[in-house]
């Protein structure tokens, strides 16, 4: 809302939990809603993939377009708002964390929010977090609403959420925080509003640069995926070629999946292979 300086279809914004849907906010010549069964059947939207998630993900699903400047250049997915407490123990209906990691590999920024008076990181969000993994490079996090609070207050609550970040996000790096107050009403404590001000422009630059660098993320995404699935093919070859042709095949198969860590290392040495290069042992077993 604050980007577009607009409303957009479908948005509701309250203090209560509002959004429970994904939704894709795009260009378009007039405004309208696609719900998420006929947007996912769409050639000309590259959303076909998300089928497999299901209809309880599809349900919660839509795409918002309208006639805005701004959607010229960058398209938006606003993801719902995560649970917290007991609400989290009704389940969504679909992999949410799925469906967060399959947005993630594609999309070229991914900001999270915080609110300066509630910091607490839930299961959820902790959860969420984590499904970015691999995905450090592309993170922003928003500080919002840090008008709501004094400079001594902004301070710590600042220390407090780098700490609890840290525990979950597992970099060398620091995190890029940018604070401030991202909506249209005027500031209820102006003792930071050069901050605020100087923080808002970072992050509008740091937007702004994505149309320009788009090329060269989808070529660097080509060239990392290229190399997986060569390593893939490495792989399955060895796998396919020490398994018997007639008897014993069971017996074999779980001689290999048991191996699998030497064979990753067998295989690094043979073709000089980055380890780093291979998929996570547990999850291929």
């Amino acid at each position: 809302r604050y980007l577009l300086e607009q409303d957009f279809p479908g948005m509701r914004i309250g203090p209560e939990p509002t959004t429970d849907s994904f939704i894709a906010v795009m260009y378009g010549d007039s405004e309208g809603n696609v719900p998420g069964n006929a947007l996912v059947v769409d050639p000309k939207k590259p959303f076909r993939k998300l089928s497999r998630f299901g209809n309880a993900f599809l349900n919660r699903f839509m795409c918002s377009q309208l006639p805005n400047q701004v959607l010229k250049s960058i398209s938006i997915i606003d993801s719902p708002g995560i649970l917290s407490g007991e609400k989290q123990r009704i389940s969504r209906g679909y992999d949410f964390c799925q469906v967060l990691q399959w947005f993630a590999e594609r999309v070229d920024r991914i900001i999270l929010l915080f609110d300066a008076h509630k910091l607490d990181i839930s299961d959820e969000f902790s959860e969420a977090i984590k499904s970015f993994r691999g995905q450090d490079d592309k993170i922003r996090v928003v500080l919002n609403k840090a008008d709501q609070v004094d400079t001594q207050q902004l301070m710590r609550v600042y220390g407090a959420l780098m700490w609890s970040l840290g525990k979950v996000i597992n970099t060398p790096e620091v995190l890029r925080v940018y604070i401030g107050s991202f909506w249209a009403h005027p500031l209820r404590n102006t003792e930071n509003r050069r901050l605020f001000e100087a923080e808002a422009q970072d992050l509008f630059k740091d937007i702004q640069s994505l149309p320009q660098k788009a090329a060269v993320r989808k070529l660097n995404d080509l060239i990392k995926r290229a190399r997986l699935a060569k390593v893939h093919a490495y792989i399955i070859s060895y796998l396919k070629k020490e398994m018997p042709s007639v008897f014993g095949k069971e017996n074999k198969k779980k001689e290999l999946i048991s191996r699998l860590p030497e064979i990753y290392i067998q295989l690094q040495r043979e073709y000089h292979i980055s380890a780093g290069d291979f998929p996570e042992v547990k999850k291929m077993q």
